[in-house]
């Protein structure tokens, strides 16, 4: 079992020191904290649902949309962001105190969230995203890089929507809180599909020999700009067959993107075909969300189909990628990394197809997806708590 979870690792060099790395770059404390909470928080909810905890984890099901799209998602989307700003940037970004102070106000906003306590838990959660766009804006515009300055942007939006779900969930505002859950929805759609198309075709042709993955530029912003036009639309509300007709048109442009990057050349490296597996899942959910609209299906569903199977395996998959090489070590996924791939796609499957073929099936499929989900993120946080708390392998800084 200790074999399992071991991540192979080169000898270390002279240069490389012992001691306690959690606080040296964003990526560390956020992918260590997202993992531990995506294990505990969703077994709680799944036994929740099933009626099989005594008492109340969280107030109802837009409180687990909140605590997964705000916390766990966010945390990941934060992590990476600093991690890869000061390579885009070639500036320092958060470490030590002021990165540890930025963790604890996410972790914060974790614990008020289950407190009677609302307006502190939305004035702590709303400021976790605005700090993270102030700490990510610095080295931007200190460097003029200009190119990554949407992220500030986006991380400023989801903020908004964060805001949008307390406030109407306190009575401040007449909008629903599910609107502010969609928004940061698709402003999480919009990141995956910015990062999904600058490093899944590389990730493809560097680890696949002979893959020739290929990016249309025509299409890449059709695919962008079709994300986009989505995010207006639920802003003001759209439903019904126009809206199928967008979601639809999203889906197609999804899949014709992703074909191009040759998915199936990718099947003998478990590092790149966990990738291109959970993008699939964003045009799986524009259909479902199609089919939605139409009064066709729940959006549960088509929700589900984003969150447990394209979100869950793109974390998954960049975490386990970028934690390697941020730390020094061979961008060759182990068993336990395997397992954790394995556990999510599961568990995104029967989240998904479960309930539409079997709706009187729901709650076990809720159990089932819950137990497979928590198990995934558990074993990442085990095997990879030793990497992310100790310095590189290889002496350099990060």
């Amino acid at each position: 079992m200790v074999q399992f979870l071991k991540i192979e690792e080169p000898p270390r060099t002279p240069a490389a020191v012992q001691g306690f790395a959690l606080w040296r770059l964003g990526f560390r404390p956020f992918y260590l904290l997202a993992s531990s909470f995506a294990a505990v928080s969703i077994a709680l909810w799944a036994l929740q649902f099933a009626g099989l905890l005594k008492g109340a984890y969280l107030r109802g099901p837009i409180w687990h949309a909140h605590e997964m799209l705000f916390g766990f998602t966010l945390a990941v989307v934060v992590g990476f962001l600093l991690t890869a700003g000061r390579n885009w940037s070639n500036r320092p970004t958060l470490s030590g105190a002021p990165l540890a102070a930025l963790a604890a106000l996410w972790l914060a906003g974790r614990v008020l969230v289950l407190t009677p306590w609302g307006w502190a838990a939305a004035i702590v959660n709303v400021a976790f995203p605005l700090a993270a766009a102030v700490a990510l804006g610095v080295p931007f515009i200190a460097a003029r890089n200009r190119r990554n300055y949407f992220f500030v942007g986006l991380l400023v939006l989801l903020a908004l929507a964060q805001l949008g779900v307390h406030l109407g969930e306190l009575g401040v505002l007449r909008l629903p809180g599910w609107a502010g859950v969609q928004l940061g929805l698709d402003g999480v759609l919009f990141i995956m599909s910015v990062m999904g198309g600058r490093v899944i075709p590389m990730f493809t042709n560097n680890g696949v020999p002979g893959a020739r993955a290929t990016r249309k530029p025509w299409l890449e912003k059709t695919v962008l700009g079709a994300v986009l036009a989505l995010l207006a639309a639920d802003v003001f509300q759209l439903g019904g067959i126009a809206l199928a007709l967008l979601c639809a048109f999203c889906a197609v442009a999804q899949l014709a993107r992703w074909w191009l990057w040759q998915p199936l050349k990718t099947w003998r490296v478990p590092l790149v075909w966990v990738l291109h597996l959970a993008y699939l899942w964003i045009a799986v959910h524009l259909l479902l969300r199609s089919f939605a609209a139409l009064g066709m299906i729940t959006p549960s569903v088509a929700t589900h189909a984003l969150t447990a199977g394209a979100i869950g395996g793109l974390v998954i998959g960049m975490m386990t990628r970028t934690a390697r090489g941020h730390t020094g070590r061979p961008l060759r996924a182990s068993r336990a990394d395997i397992a954790c791939y394995v556990m999510l796609a599961l568990a995104a499957l029967v989240r998904v197809v479960l309930p539409m073929v079997a709706p009187a099936l729901t709650v076990h499929a809720v159990l089932c997806a819950g137990l497979l989900w928590s198990a995934g993120f558990a074993l990442y946080a085990i095997a990879y708590w030793p990497a992310l708390t100790r310095p590189r392998i290889d002496g350099r800084p990060g």
